[in-house]
């Protein structure tokens, strides 16, 4: 009996070895086995990634064999029709948070984590397309549509304002989809569209807004070139004040130097006076003393030197001075006669 169930197994492994296949893994896959019968191993899908590009021998019929892609791929939900996940209108849909309709077209790009692709085959998803569609677009199609209603409707216009709310749904598919196998690495925000009498409505306001900066742009052009004019003008002011102030300070010094000059001056000519009196004193007290008269007599003497003196008699009963003709008397003594010799002898 045991020989008989021996032969049967060997059989059975014939079969199969006939017709088992050879199983691949592309550049960007990875491969999950299932065992359908437990001959070899433990039954259900086995834990245990096979790696890319790589070619692995298979038994069919007691094992299924199932491939992700791991590279990046994106889930484009757009308003254009043909393009993105969906042949007709497929752009989100919501209200901003001060109550206005808008459409957002919206790119969410992913990737399987290869090292989950036996959990994502047993629990989540058989194939790429599946998870795609049941997992992926489910969440995408949702949390966005609250994440980016938290803007102004204004606020769409700035690009800062959208890719902040971007960068926060990309930190929230990621929280939710990290335990499917998913890895979030983008979310990108493309066109976006209000209803056509708003659209209007916040052109025609963006319009007033331009003219209204424009006419404070003008004003401010104004205001700073009357600021510009006066400071032009305080500035000549402050260099006609500040060249009088300097002219004053060189008058006022030149004046101090010039009241110094004759104050010293005067200080010298006091001092000069002063000296010169004393010794003109110093000089009366000499001459008041028993020198003082010889002293006289010589300056006379030497005051005399060389001189010629005519001796005239004066005494009573003889010539009169106040009534003699002196030039006639000096002719008649023969004066005149004597002063060339006299001068020749000098």
């Amino acid at each position: 009996m045991k020989f008989r169930y021996t032969l049967v197994i060997l059989a059975v492994t014939l079969l199969f070895t006939q017709a088992c296949v050879f199983s691949t893994t592309g550049d960007t896959e990875v491969g999950v086995r299932t065992r359908n019968l437990p001959i070899f191993g433990k039954q259900g899908v086995e834990d245990k990634v096979y790696a890319p590009g790589s070619t692995y021998f298979i038994l069919p019929y007691i094992n299924n064999w199932n491939t992700f892609d791991t590279k990046l791929q994106n889930l484009e939900m757009t308003l254009s029709a043909g393009r993105g996940d969906r042949k007709s209108r497929d752009d989100l849909l919501f209200k901003t948070i001060d109550g206005n309709d808008i459409s957002l077209d919206v790119i969410i790009a992913y990737q399987i984590d290869p090292a989950k692709a036996p959990y994502i085959l047993q629990y989540v998803a058989p194939d790429n397309q599946t998870l795609k569609e049941k997992i992926v677009r489910t969440v995408a199609r949702s949390k966005p549509r609250d994440i980016f209603g938290e803007l102004k409707t204004e606020e769409f216009y700035v690009a800062d304002k959208r890719d902040l709310q971007a960068q926060k749904a990309k930190q929230v598919l990621q929280e939710i989809l990290n335990p499917f196998g998913i890895i979030v690495k983008d979310v990108l925000t493309k066109d976006y569209r209000f209803n056509k009498e708003y659209q209007k409505a916040i052109e025609d306001k963006k319009i007033a807004d331009q003219l209204v900066e424009k006419n404070k742009s003008a004003q401010r052009a104004v205001t700073e070139e009357y600021i510009r004019k006066l400071e032009d003008a305080r500035g000549e002011v402050h260099k006609v004040v500040a060249a009088a102030d300097g002219e004053y300070q060189q008058a006022e010094i030149e004046a101090d130097a010039y009241y110094e000059k004759q104050k010293l001056l005067a200080e010298a000519i006091k001092v000069e006076g002063i000296t010169e009196a004393e010794g003109i004193r110093e000089m009366n007290k000499a001459m008041a003393l028993a020198g003082g008269e010889a002293l006289v007599k010589l300056k006379i003497a030497e005051a005399l030197q060389g001189k010629n003196i005519m001796l005239l008699p004066l005494s009573e009963g003889g010539m009169n001075l106040k009534t003699t003709n002196m030039n006639q008397l000096i002719d008649t003594m023969g004066v005149k006669s004597l002063t060339p010799k006299t001068e020749a002898q000098k």
